[in-house]
């Protein structure tokens, strides 16, 4: 896209924005009738409208410029547009069904009048204080939930452990604990301390493996710097396996050359040696204990257009398809669902991420909702067909909106069990 579409649309985007908040503005205003709280709302609502714009500029600025580090300020701030947007939105929606109703029974009344003798006053009706209320109430539960995701939702990163069983699995690996851990996307982290306890927590669980599901980065391997000592530390002693993500290409940066991409490559692979990672571009590794074996097989990222498709599966299972028990790769779960299920060779469990849970949505025991879920059928958890497991990790960082909300960062323990 070139710089005037992008400057035109933003200036149509910003038109956007005034318009909802001189609506939203003086719908509310309306409801207040003490001239002393209408100094304070004005107030309050320039304050909020300063918040707002700050957290779209500065998120403006990091999706053109795609800056190495972020601060926790910025983040803040865009995370306080997204919380008020959202609820702009929810009472934009709201004063617009309730001023067509008032607007559509005012026109009846005119109708009506006309074909009365005896002719009547009318006056539009007004907006109900009820209405406003319940908007401000309705509205207050997604912005409150979305304060706390962007300053302690993002980092609460919650422990999913689930048992799994399979009939070849072979004797030795009963009791295998298998961490999986998706979307690290460090471009975006603002507290050190806070990767620092979320590494520990991995390593707390005393995995046998782990398992990196891809985006490393969001849009420079550079990026991973920071955290680099960090991810080190991970321990586990059949070693750390990783796959990339349709971010650790680079694609979303714009490089000054093809060399330029090419070398950011490169630096990928060197970070993620540095970090004990053995990166599975459709390739295959063998885990041995006690004289039995399985296969752990990555591909590169597969997904719907626009996505990349370079994920090989026959690439991936050269030279050690003959496995009894095998575990896949993968970033995107689309590709479990449109490829891997009817491959030839069966893979007992796939594991991929990229979704997120779109980090916004309801889970409790019995209930789990996202938006995401209506662009991915498998979005987080665990799924099962053609007696084929697909796990889903909900990612361990974040991305765009700088938070979380209801859908935590997660820490995955798979123990592997025989039905024999």
């Amino acid at each position: 896209m070139s710089t005037r579409n992008i400057s035109f649309n933003l200036v149509w985007t910003l038109i956007v924005f005034l318009i909802m908040d001189v609506y939203v503005y003086t719908a509310l205003r309306k409801s207040i009738s003490k001239s002393r709280w209408k100094n304070y709302y004005n107030f309050l609502f320039i304050i909020f409208l300063a918040l707002g714009y700050t957290g779209f500029y500065y998120l403006y600025t990091y999706f053109t410029l795609k800056p190495l580090v972020v601060e926790w300020a910025p983040n803040l701030a865009i995370g306080f547009f997204f919380a008020f947007m959202v609820v702009k939105i929810l009472l934009v929606l709201l004063f617009l069904f309730e001023d067509v109703y008032r607007y559509l029974s005012y026109f009846v009344l005119v109708i009506r009048n006309l074909f009365q003798s005896k002719k009547g006053e009318i006056s539009r009706p007004g907006r109900r204080s009820f209405i406003r209320k319940t908007g401000l109430i309705v509205a207050a539960i997604p912005f409150t939930s979305m304060l706390y995701g962007i300053t302690k939702g993002k980092y609460n990163f919650r422990v999913n452990t689930l048992k799994l069983s399979f009939d070849n699995l072979p004797k030795a690996f009963q009791g295998f604990r298998i961490v999986q851990i998706s979307d690290i996307h460090s471009g975006s982290f603002d507290d050190a301390s806070a990767i620092t306890e979320g590494v520990e927590m991995i390593n707390e669980q005393e995995p046998d493996l782990i398992l990196f599901t891809g985006d490393l980065v969001n849009n420079d391997s550079r990026e991973i710097v920071p955290f680099i000592e960090d991810f080190k530390r991970l321990k586990a002693p059949h070693g750390v396996y990783s796959v990339l993500g349709n971010h650790d290409y680079g694609d979303y940066k714009k490089w000054d050359s093809l060399a330029d991409k090419e070398e950011n490559m490169k630096l990928l692979y060197r970070y993620q040696k540095q970090m004990g990672f053995k990166l599975l571009n459709n390739e295959n590794a063998t885990i041995e204990k006690e004289g039995d074996r399985f296969g752990i097989y990555g591909v590169e990222n597969w997904g719907n257009k626009p996505f990349p498709q370079r994920g090989d599966i026959d690439k991936a299972l050269e030279g050690n398809q003959d496995m009894k028990f095998k575990i896949l790769l993968s970033h995107d779960p689309t590709h479990w669902n449109k490829k891997v299920i009817e491959h030839p060779e069966h893979f007992d469990l796939t594991l991929s991420g990229h979704t997120h849970g779109m980090q916004f949505g309801v889970e409790i025991p019995g209930f789990k909702w996202s938006p995401i879920k209506y662009i991915y059928p498998q979005w987080a958890g665990l799924y099962e067909k053609s007696k084929q497991y697909l796990y889903v990790n909900r990612g361990f960082g974040f991305l765009g909106f700088p938070g979380r909300v209801g859908i935590w960062p997660e820490i995955t323990v798979i123990e592997l069990s025989g039905n024999s």
